[in-house]
């Protein structure tokens, strides 16, 4: 795996600053049962790293102290953590709106066949990963049988009342392109993806979230492999667009890893570019420190990947920043 960090930590890209939290984005480990050549945590099933419940009971502490709005759980595949439900029900218990980034085949794994339900019930809004509508470049990017497995997840939810209308129950698609090249319009796509899903699979669903690829991890060091990633690079600074830099996620947002510690985004957390108080060295925060310090105003740590979040429309983890 080549290291992307060194080519990325010389950087000109814009200083940002923080904003008030609103979201606790909580990595529970990178454990996964698929691994995907875009995935930018380099998660798998031989990946052994999970928060431990102590760390998740500080994560419920943080949330009540700090009046958190949203828990947006990640991974790996979070649903592999022994703690996901027991999180997931504390943090709808504290009227917070919780977020599970899911890969859909998940729902098919043993002992899991109940999953689906449990989220319905918790009102959990579903962002799963579905990079095509078509089966072959599903398949390619994320392994043999993925889409036709997503396919019948995805009806499932359906079955229980996601995205229809009046549940309360919100599920949204994820969009990656299949290699070193912008998302295409994110409106467009949506519509392409709504109108393909329904006429061919009966699927239906309620936004479309387009993400660009970030050069770093598993699709970096393929980039690099390939003698791609100074092209790749060069077109996401050509594409920067400075209007996109008040939206970008991680004015509001805090990635917590699993072991507790904090970064500015899920991307630097891959990057271990810790949140810094004050921006200075040896001084990375933890959750705890959330207890009793306001980050608003604290400097974010960047470099060169952030071009990823504003080139073209933008990119965040609620998709495009640009209408």
């Amino acid at each position: 795996m080549h290291a992307t960090l060194p080519l990325l930590k010389v950087s000109d890209f814009p200083p940002l600053r923080r904003r008030s939290i609103d979201t606790l984005q909580v990595n529970l480990g990178y454990r996964c049962n698929q691994s995907c050549l875009h995935c930018h945590v380099n998660a798998g099933p031989n990946r052994i790293e999970q928060m431990d419940a102590e760390t998740v009971d500080l994560v419920l502490e943080v949330m009540r102290a700090r009046s958190i709005r949203t828990l947006d759980v990640t991974g790996g595949a979070p649903e592999l953590n022994p703690h996901f439900r027991r999180l997931v029900t504390a943090a709808r218990g504290l009227g917070a709106a919780v977020v599970d980034r899911c890969n859909l085949t998940i729902l098919e794994e043993p002992g899991h066949e109940d999953l689906a339900a449990f989220l319905a019930r918790e009102q959990v809004q579903v962002v799963a990963s579905l990079p095509c509508y078509s089966q072959e470049n599903v398949d390619r990017q994320r392994g043999d049988g993925v889409f036709v497995a997503s396919i019948r997840a995805l009806r499932r939810l359906n079955d229980l009342g996601y995205a229809r209308a009046g549940t309360g129950l919100t599920l949204d698609l994820v969009y990656n392109p299949q290699g070193p090249s912008l998302p295409p319009p994110q409106v467009q796509l949506e519509q392409d993806y709504k109108r393909l899903l329904a006429e061919n699979f009966g699927v239906r669903f309620d936004r479309l979230l387009t993400i660009t690829n970030q050069p770093i991890a598993r699709f970096g060091s393929t980039l690099i492999s390939k003698g791609q990633f100074r092209e790749y690079m060069a077109l996401l600074r050509t594409a920067h667009r400075p209007e996109n830099l008040p939206g970008v996620m991680c004015r509001s947002l805090v990635s917590v890893d699993w072991q507790g510690g904090l970064h500015d985004c899920d991307f630097n957390q891959m990057l271990g570019m810790p949140l810094r108080a004050d921006g200075r060295r040896g001084t990375d925060l933890h959750l705890r420190d959330l207890l009793v310090r306001d980050l608003a105003g604290n400097p974010i740590a960047v470099a060169d990947h952030c071009y990823a979040c504003t080139a073209g429309q933008g990119s965040s983890c609620s998709g495009a920043l640009a209408a």
